[in-house]
């Protein structure tokens, strides 16, 4: 029977319920799916409510105490290291390792087997959008003593997921890679997020391209040892930024209230509560220092803006907006739902909405395509 040989987590609480530990988020992904948006930037970098999903994902691990993090890049490195540098203005730790070629997302783990052998360990994939309570998850992982962790969530599509089949007590019996429904023995799909003792990198081999999903998890459960299927709790938002529709969708959740996020632009606009789950909020603090908004525009939704933009004359703007910095909305234009990065200009009289194009072109970029502010917020 696999033990674990060292003082559990739970014994070792930092101070508030917060943990410490490390985490590896990968993010050597290319995102083909998420071109051309991806053409310019690497999609750990794609903003949502203008901030890169990959920092939502380290303000999110901060938040459940967990401040020195690994990741592992491919493509566009050198824009992640620019961006976010040592971490320090997030109060955080990172080191980034460089993949020249991949070697899948359990071998990009095994790269940094050095600093991870110590102790428990979380895994997130990069490009996930998501308020997951990841002290929750932990305390299962470490109460039930497993070997591996596997954060799961109810899907209503299993065949556009890797479907987990457990037991009565939660332990991982079988996977199935995007059944049809009929052939689904579960409704739980793996969210891209793992909790893992050291001793997995015993079942890694030593080199070669090795995954999680089809080859490590699958061979442990083989073996007989605990890995284990934690459910979100209800109310948990999570979604997977790998598509543009989906994409479009995260950005539109942001500015609803739909997800509790960590970024200052979005905390900001919520007095006396957190936001998630439909919380009440002051969308005029959506509104960043610079831009100037004409007096007979018409806003009718919620608009979120970066710095210095400009939205002119006779502008009518629907549903869920967001403009990242040093846009120009010109005069007559009209946007429903959409997404416009930086330094972009949208013609006098243009039209993007849902119903006038393909879902592609609801997210408008410009030739000089500029990260959100470009350096992370000072820690909160």
């Amino acid at each position: 029977m696999y033990t674990i040989n060292r003082l559990t987590l739970l014994e070792g609480l930092a101070n508030a319920g917060q943990f410490q530990m490390k985490a590896m988020l990968l993010a050597a992904g290319v995102g083909s799916r998420l071109e051309p948006l991806t053409c310019q930037i690497p999609k750990p970098l794609v903003p949502i409510a203008n901030a890169p999903v990959m920092e939502h994902l380290l303000l999110l691990l901060k938040a459940h105490g967990i401040t020195e993090v690994y990741a592992n890049l491919h493509y566009l490195p050198e824009k992640i290291r620019e961006y976010f540098g040592s971490g320090e203005q997030l109060g955080m730790k990172l080191t980034f390792h460089t993949e020249e070629k991949l070697s899948g997302d359990a071998g990009g783990v095994r790269a940094m087997k050095q600093h991870l052998s110590d102790e428990t360990f979380i895994v997130v994939m990069g490009d996930l959008f998501t308020d997951a309570d990841l002290t929750y998850i932990i305390n299962q992982h470490k109460t039930k003593k497993a070997m591996a962790s596997i954060a799961v969530k109810r899907v209503d599509d299993v065949t556009r997921f890797g479907i987990v089949v457990q037991n009565d007590d939660g332990f991982i019996t079988g996977f199935q890679e995007k059944p049809t429904v009929e052939e689904a023995l579960s409704d739980c799909a793996s969210t891209g997020i793992y909790i893992l003792e050291p001793e997995v990198f015993a079942h890694i081999p030593a080199d070669g391209e090795f995954g999680f999903g089809r080859q490590l998890f699958p061979q442990l459960v083989k073996k007989g040892l605990p890995v284990l299927g934690i459910e979100l709790p209800p109310g948990t938002y999570w979604s997977d930024v790998g598509t543009i529709p989906q994409y479009l969708q995260s950005n539109s959740d942001a500015l609803d209230g739909s997800v509790k996020l960590q970024a200052a632009n979005v905390k900001n606009a919520y007095a006396g509560g957190e936001n998630g789950n439909g919380a009440k909020r002051d969308i005029r603090k959506f509104i960043t220092e610079g831009t100037k908004i004409a007096e007979d525009a018409k806003i009718d939704g919620v608009l979120m803006t970066g710095k210095n933009c400009v939205i002119e004359s006779n502008v009518i703007i629907t549903g869920n907006v967001v403009l990242a910095d040093n846009c120009t909305i010109s005069e007559g234009a009209k946007l429903t739902d959409s997404v416009v990065w930086s330094n972009a200009k949208i013609g006098k009289n243009a039209k993007i909405a849902p119903k006038r194009a393909k879902t592609r072109n609801h997210v408008t970029t410009s030739n000089t395509q500029k990260l959100p502010g470009h350096t992370p917020p000072a820690p909160i």
